[in-house]
């Protein structure tokens, strides 16, 4: 009775070992397991590879309209305005009459002194016949030769007198064909600073009208003295330097015509250090007037370089532009680099990087130095997919955790 109870103790007990010692494996193998699926990931990045570009070179400068000729239209002699003969804002021509002036004294004037030429003329013609009378009488000792000589200055002193009442004449139609104020040059007129009725003097500041002309304008731009080296030295490789505009710089409006640069002053201002650019723009639609802000673009002609884009670039606090490379292993690293300018959403990068080196575009904000990454190449049109794409990367990770 005893042995069977002694055995079935022993079998529970050899059972409770093997229980024991079953569940602290399958511990052990299960604790094993999670380590392995805790460890992370490389984390997914956006890569660019850094090729020679094609770069066309701009130079952007802040420019203002002006006008390519305008006049002010002036009174030259005195007198009431009596008529206006344009359209305020309207197209006149050069030549075209504008004002007329009330001429009555001036008509008057005119007559007076060509009256005063048909006295001097009938004068003349009195003494030239007593000269040819005098002048066969003194050959027979009729007449001295001192009044000969006298007769001779008289006829001399009339002829002067034509000529001055000649002169008076011209004088007198000048200053009446002043009466009628006519446009010295083609364009737009402004409105009209006097009305009918209205004394003007020929020596008066204020001036009647302005007449602008629009097509074409000019460009007038400011530039650095630094900066105008570096233009001029592109200068010499090309003939002409085309010029476009942006009117509106907040939603990008760009004229449709191009212009070219005509003129650079050759001094530098010693108060700004600046120097004055000009180009000039067709401008057939008269959309540009004179005074208007734009941006202009300055074509440079094209070149090659390595440029990266400015998303992937961080900027410490002392200034310096700094981007991450990955490395053999695909191990990042930071990398401080310099640049020229700015091309478009780019820099151009003139030391610090060089063909065939890959630069993380997304992804980097959490890299530390050494971090293994799992590279996916970026593209500009697509950075919106790539973004997608790391996130969608990132929810899987996740959902097989």
């Amino acid at each position: 009775m005893k042995k069977p109870l002694l055995v079935s103790v022993v079998l529970v007990l050899v059972m409770a070992a093997g229980l024991y010692w079953w569940s602290m494996e399958g511990g052990q193998a299960q604790e094993g397991n999670g380590a392995g699926a805790g460890a992370p990931p490389p984390t997914e990045v956006a890569v660019i590879d850094i090729n020679l570009e094609d770069i066309a070179k701009v130079t952007q400068l802040p420019g203002r309209i002006s006008p390519f000729r305008q006049s002010q239209v002036r009174p030259q002699v005195n007198g009431i305005i009596t008529e206006r003969l344009f359209e305020e804002g309207a197209n006149v021509e050069q030549g075209q009459q504008l004002y007329q002036i009330d001429d009555a004294r001036y008509k008057a004037a005119l007559n007076s002194a060509k009256a005063d030429l048909q006295s001097a003329i009938a004068n003349v013609k009195s003494v030239k016949a007593k000269t040819a009378r005098y002048e066969d009488l003194v050959k027979i000792n009729a007449v001295s030769k001192q009044e000969y000589d006298d007769v001779r200055a008289e006829l001399d002193q009339g002829n002067a007198a034509i000529a001055v009442a000649q002169a008076a004449i011209d004088l007198a139609q000048v200053n009446l064909d002043y009466t009628k104020v006519y446009a010295p040059i083609s364009g737009r007129i402004s409105r009209s600073f006097v009305t009918e009725g209205t004394l003007v003097t020929a020596n008066q500041e204020q001036n009647l009208a302005i007449i602008t002309q629009l097509d074409p304008v000019y460009v007038d731009m400011q530039q650095s003295g630094v900066d105008a080296l570096k233009l001029r030295s592109n200068m010499k490789d090309t003939e002409t330097i085309p010029v476009t505009i942006v009117t509106d710089e907040e939603n990008k409006v760009k004229y449709p015509h191009e212009g070219t640069l005509k003129f650079s002053e050759v001094t530098v201002d010693e108060s700004t250090g600046s120097i004055t650019l000009r180009a000039i723009l067709p401008n057939p639609e008269d959309v540009l007037l004179p005074g208007l802000f734009v941006r202009a673009q300055l074509g440079l002609g094209e070149g090659k370089g390595l440029i990266v884009p400015q998303r992937a670039t961080s900027r410490a606090a002392d200034g310096k532009l700094t981007v991450w490379l990955v490395g053999e292993g695909n191990a990042v690293e930071p990398r401080e680099i310099d640049v020229s300018e700015a091309y478009q959403n780019n820099w151009i990068v003139t030391n610090g990087l060089k063909v065939g080196d890959r630069v993380v575009v997304e992804g980097y904000q959490k890299l530390a130095k050494g971090a293994v990454v799992s590279p996916v190449p970026w593209s500009a049109k697509a950075g919106e997919n790539n973004n997608s794409s790391l996130s969608n990367s990132t929810s899987n990770s996740s959902h097989k955790e």
